[in-house]
């Protein structure tokens, strides 16, 4: 499956989760990147620590494994306070959410991951909640319908999400402090991987090899910690424990993972666009029948990054490469799309 990648940038299965965990900030200082977004967390955590309140809701939203579920933990530890999680789709029903509040002490934090998919019905539970900390329930129905409030203690809620424009607008609107996590630099990813080598146990590692993982982690810290997992293992077993370079490259070699961090999804996407189509531009659906995938997946998962590095141009007439892509991908460069194509009539 496109999905079980190594560079996917979801977690794969439990097991790497909970590695996750061992490698994962548990303070502010600690969390690298997102300078911006930090700066104004720390100054939101003093205020509300001072007055003795809650903090104010958080919406984060971005690609995934960037850090939105390792922020809330932090946010929840900085304030001395729990953290209870659960997800957008666990909540199905306005009583899922009242369970999920009326356990919150006061100042805790509430957790919701993959907020754009909480039911609607569920959604209108949440504004009181966030805005008054009660919840109204509707008991019995008919003539013998009646509303009941039920309070809860203040708390905070963050929602993280990596489809900001599903959300509604009231809801979105409720949300005190909204950042888009970006993806991160390679002198960011090589200060995870340093800390992350430490964790690991990991003692004879050259800084050239810590730079080729960077390079080859898609700008996500969980790649590079994965990454990091993979070729430490092949150095166990291979290189006695030496993690250099040469090590790097032909662990991921063997992973199928090349210097630009593209594995063979990504090749073959490429490969199918520069030869059967001549470079495109060429429709989704038409490439993914042509390659036997989803075009949902092909779409959000292997278009991303091939955007970011500026191999592949979304036109009005379809998908086509670049310079890059097709120098890359050893095909002749037709041209740049027209003005027209990328942008649609009437654009410029």
């Amino acid at each position: 499956m496109a999905t079980d990648r190594l560079i996917s940038p979801t977690t794969r299965v439990p097991e790497e989760e909970q590695a996750n965990w061992a490698l994962r900030p548990t303070n502010i200082d600690e969390y690298v990147g997102q300078r911006d977004l930090i700066e104004k967390l720390v100054i939101a955590i003093r205020a509300s620590k001072a007055r003795n309140e809650p903090m104010e809701h958080v919406l984060l939203h971005g690609p995934p494994g960037l850090g939105k579920t390792t922020l809330a933990h932090v946010i929840a530890k900085e304030m001395g306070s729990q953290l209870v999680m659960t997800s957008g789709p666990a909540l199905s029903k306005g009583t899922d959410l009242v369970a999920a509040l009326t356990r919150l002490q006061a100042r805790d934090v509430l957790f919701i991951d993959e907020i754009h998919r909480l039911p609607i019905a569920v959604e209108e539970f949440v504004y009181p909640a966030m805005e008054d900390y009660r919840i109204d329930v509707t008991v019995d129905s008919g003539l013998s319908a009646r509303t009941v409030q039920i309070r809860c203690k203040p708390f905070t809620l963050i929602g993280a999400t990596t489809r900001a424009g599903l959300l509604s607008s009231p809801l979105r609107s409720r949300f005190g402090i909204a950042h888009h996590l970006r993806y991160y630099g390679v002198a960011e990813l090589l200060t995870i991987l340093r800390r992350s080598s430490d964790l690991l146990g990991l003692a004879d590692v050259e800084p050239e090899a810590l730079r080729s993982i960077a390079d080859r982690s898609r700008g996500t810290p969980r790649i590079a910690n994965r990454l990091l997992r993979r070729v430490r293992d092949f150095a166990q077993v291979k290189a006695e424990g030496h993690v250099s370079a040469r090590v790097v490259d032909s662990a991921l070699k063997l992973e199928g993972v090349d210097a630009l961090g593209l594995d063979e999804l990504d090749r073959s996407y490429l490969k199918t666009i520069g030869t059967t189509y001549r470079g495109g531009p060429v429709g989704l659906e038409t490439v993914a029948a042509t390659m036997n995938e989803d075009a949902g997946t092909i779409e959000d998962v292997v278009e991303p990054y091939l955007l970011q590095i500026g191999f592949l141009a979304r036109t009005r007439r379809g998908r086509a490469l670049t310079k890059g892509g097709c120098e890359h991908v050893g095909v002749p460069f037709r041209g740049e799309p027209a003005v027209t194509e990328l942008f649609g009539e009437g654009t410029v």
